[in-house]
């Protein structure tokens, strides 16, 4: 059994990115009676973050600052991230699968000598074996793996495993480590965002998604209005993006990004299969399409045959009197 679990924390603008907590509770799964310690690096005072983490389950955090982790890079990250583990000496080691988390576990898992499962959509306890549920053929099969040697080490998707409950009286050690990072060989000199305000798209309950059938980038304006409303955000197809309706950073899908929220609206989307490789998981899908052929319906829910500059405008009307009835 894994008597010390390390979870690598993600910040985003300064907070933690909800994966974080989801890794914490995937790690309490696997052995409640282990001890989950946090890591989480950057630069400046990152204690309220630390404290969050262990409000949602974690024992003790480590924090990693130096000025050279302001902005992420692998060999930076990698750098501090393996200091830790090198003084931790963990079983089991957890993080996002985000973009940060896909380009800095591979590296660990390199130079740690050691398997890695990535991806992973449930965790299950059969007998002393840790047995990780992740998606293959771009989500039409899953598979089972387990690690039989070595540091158990895997990303999980995030809005697969539910965090726990946030307990803001639990009590935790947080200590400040000091790791000597050498010289970088790239330096991020300005990030420049072109991503949307809001509910960050990959971690979102709620996603309006459009396609080619919304036009141009004025049909996806309701979008956004609807998305506001039910507390989410908007993604979008890769036709949409190729026609220049919106930025690639909305893109879902097999080269974009994948998606599992609670509610999933697809709006004037075919259905072709790349983008259904990168939303088909969501637990409830919506499709309104004009076309009843359309291969968006085989994989949703509820199905609206009609135009959806007439079904966007009469649901935003909808959505705003159930919210005016109950006062939000």
């Amino acid at each position: 059994m894994s008597d010390k679990l390390l979870v690598i924390g993600e910040t985003k603008d300064g907070e933690l990115r909800n994966v974080s907590f989801e890794a914490v509770a995937a790690a309490k799964k696997m052995n409640s009676d282990g001890e989950v310690i946090g890591l989480l690096c950057g630069h400046g005072n990152l204690e309220a973050q630390a404290k969050e983490m262990i409000y949602y389950g974690a024992d003790r955090v480590i924090t990693v600052v130096h000025e050279k982790l302001e902005a992420y890079t692998s060999e930076g990250y990698s750098q501090a991230a393996l200091a830790v583990i090198d003084d931790v000496s963990p079983d089991v080691i957890i993080m996002g699968h985000t973009s940060v988390g896909k380009d800095l576990s591979p590296k660990l898992a390199s130079r740690l000598q050691t398997g890695l499962i990535s991806d992973v959509t449930d965790i299950e306890i059969v007998g002393d074996q840790t047995v990780f549920t992740r998606p293959i053929y771009s989500g039409k099969a899953f598979e089972k793996k387990v690690i039989t040697d070595g540091i158990i080490f895997a990303t999980i998707r995030p809005n697969n495993l539910p965090a726990l409950e946030r307990d803001d009286a639990r009590y935790g050690e947080i200590t400040s480590q000091a790791v000597d990072i050498g010289d970088l060989r790239t330096v991020i000199k300005d990030v420049i965002r072109k991503a949307s305000e809001g509910v960050d798209l990959s971690e979102a309950n709620v996603i309006i998604a459009g396609g080619r059938g919304v036009k141009s980038a004025e049909g996806f304006k309701p979008l956004y209005e609807l998305a506001e409303l039910l507390g989410g955000a908007v993604g979008a197809s890769r036709g949409a993006c190729d026609a220049e309706y919106c930025d690639y950073s909305l893109q879902i899908g097999q080269t974009g990004k994948v998606v599992t929220p609670d509610l999933y609206i697809a709006v004037g989307i075919s259905g072709a299969i790349q983008h259904l490789a990168g939303m088909s998981n969501s637990k409830v899908i919506v499709a309104i399409n004009k076309d009843p052929e359309s291969n968006i319906f085989n994989v949703a829910d509820y199905g609206i045959v009609g135009d959806l500059f007439d079904i966007i405008p009469m649901l935003i009307e909808e959505v705003k009197q159930l919210k005016q009835s109950q006062g939000v």
